[in-house]
């Protein structure tokens, strides 16, 4: 794949030069290569274990590649591309149920921060039918909202028209455009969003139980760099303790990293929302009772054919390492 199909990311080096001392020397840093999907708003949660040196600390040097979805994140991780993806736990169950070699270690980003956006026409959830609505691939996140939301409200999917449009920056301006009538959306664009547009669903009240991103990657790589993956997931526990506690730095390396202008709202508004609705967890937990409704709701889509046996594809011996190795340092 190398640097043809995948975009290194490298803002970090090139953009974030500051002053710290390491606990390794850089002859001694083992090299960790970690994928992630574009990021939106609050992408500097995601990206922060490669700023400043909470990789150091731990012996590492992360390398940090942007991959365009799941799919394509699922694919690197399987051709041994990178060592790890933060990616939905969904694609890691239908990864694993076609016999790949998968393992979740941790889920850092539960909450999700999407919303169901449509044009000031749409004034209740049955002024849909008919109408066109943006969402993703089938199986997807956007999907899986839209449908809940429908059927909650009792409208068959049929009396609806779903057009893939892509990424949520496409779905937003379809929406906005009057290309689609409603979409999903991430929520960061709500404080961007002009008049003629309004909310009406909200992701994590539709979908409380959906886990948004984990922290995943193969039985092969913990079996030869599993003390690299305990160094790479107390990394990432630093790193997002600070951001939580650092709500400029992160806002800023979110900017730096969509690259938006210090004036505008959305890299704040995420930071914010994400906050007060904790969709950040920093212990990286792994909730098996989240992830088996996700397993059931893939079952009731037809994504899975038939239940998998989850503790395959799970290894929480990882994050456990990783809270024991934080206790050997000064956090």
């Amino acid at each position: 794949m190398g640097g043809r199909r995948m975009c290194r990311f490298l803002i970090v080096l090139n953009l974030f030069v500051v002053g710290f001392s390491t606990t390794a020397s850089a002859q001694e840093l083992q090299r960790w290569r970690h994928g992630v999907i574009e990021p939106k708003g609050d992408g500097g949660f995601s990206l922060m274990v490669a700023y400043r040196d909470f990789a150091e600390k731990h012996g590492l040097k992360i390398e940090t590649f942007i991959l365009k979805n799941g799919a394509t994140a699922i694919k690197a991780l399987l051709a041994g591309e990178v060592d790890s993806i933060e990616a939905s736990p969904g694609s890691a169950m239908l990864a694993g149920a076609n016999g790949a070699d998968i393992k979740i270690i941790g889920c850092n980003m539960p909450g999700l921060p999407h919303v169901v956006m449509a044009r000031s026409n749409i004034a209740t959830v049955e002024d849909l039918e008919g109408k066109i609505i943006a969402v993703a691939a089938p199986g997807s996140l956007p999907n899986l909202l839209m449908n809940t939301f429908l059927e909650k409200n009792k409208i068959p999917a049929s009396k609806v028209q779903f057009a893939n449009l892509g990424s949520e920056l496409n779905r937003y301006q379809a929406v906005v455009a009057g290309v689609a009538d409603a979409g999903v959306v991430s929520s960061e664009f709500i404080p961007v969003a002009p008049a003629h547009v309004k909310i009406l669903a909200v992701a994590r009240d539709l979908l409380p139980n959906y886990l948004r991103v984990c922290l995943i990657t193969t039985g092969n790589t913990l079996a030869i760099q599993r003390a690299e993956a305990v160094q790479f997931v107390a990394a990432e526990m630093d790193a997002l303790q600070f951001a939580l506690a650092h709500r400029d730095d992160t806002i800023k390396l979110t900017q730096k990293i969509i690259q938006t202008k210090p004036d505008d709202p959305r890299a704040a508004y995420a930071y914010d929302d994400a906050i007060a609705h904790g969709a950040v967890d920093p212990l990286i937990n792994i909730p098996m009772d989240k992830l088996q409704w996700m397993q059931g709701e893939l079952l009731k889509a037809g994504n899975l054919k038939r239940p998998i046996d989850l503790s395959k594809i799970v290894d929480p011996g990882i994050r456990t390492m990783a809270i024991e190795r934080l206790g050997k340092y000064e956090r």
